[in-house]
């Protein structure tokens, strides 16, 4: 063989070895949904002006993400459900959070007490027993960086909730995620 053909020859067998090695990198790293727990409810505000009621709360949530790229994530709004109507809601801002890691955010919430109010009976029972059941809701969209390149994802998790409404303890919680690549 020619020098030239040596050096073609090298090119393409280290070309293609460098394929294979980003294709079972990328194979590997299978992107995997990333985990919320709602680690404890703080009221920060009360306040009562007839016939409504405002209910100011912090949410401190625990976000791990598995994935072995760190992501960016754009600002969002949770929004919280009792006995199925829109309760409240509370802000996400934009961050970012480095791979294989987990980070606890403080999520500012407004309840709306004229909702509370349509199911006052409902309310009434749920502090009678201690056991309150919420659900949330939220779509997050973001981008993972893999090398040069953004990869652009959306997770919508949805979370049902127990909580003591006196205390405002969390009982117990279910949490689902659903991660979506798109591909650009």
């Amino acid at each position: 063989m020619s020098r030239t053909e040596d050096n073609w020859f090298l090119s393409s067998s280290l070309f293609g070895a460098a394929s294979a090695v980003v294709i079972t990198g990328l194979l590997v790293a299978k992107p995997k949904d990333p985990t919320f727990d709602l680690v404890s409810i703080d009221l920060t505000s009360f306040k009562f002006n007839l016939p409504l009621l405002d209910v100011g709360l912090v949410l401190t949530v625990n976000i791990t993400n598995p994935n072995i790229v760190p992501i960016h994530y754009s600002s969002s709004t949770m929004s919280i459900f009792y006995k199925g109507a829109l309760l409240g809601s509370a802000d996400i801002k934009a961050g970012s959070q480095s791979a294989k890691s987990s980070k606890v955010l403080r999520l500012p919430a407004r309840l709306n007490g004229l909702q509370l109010a349509h199911h006052a009976a409902s309310f009434v029972a749920d502090v009678a027993k201690r056991e309150m059941v919420l659900d949330a809701a939220v779509d997050i969209a973001g981008a993972a960086k893999v090398l040069w390149w953004d990869h652009k994802f959306a997770v919508h998790v949805d979370s049902h909730l127990t909580v003591d409404p006196l205390f405002l303890d969390v009982v117990e919680q279910e949490n689902k995620s659903e991660l979506d690549l798109f591909v650009s």
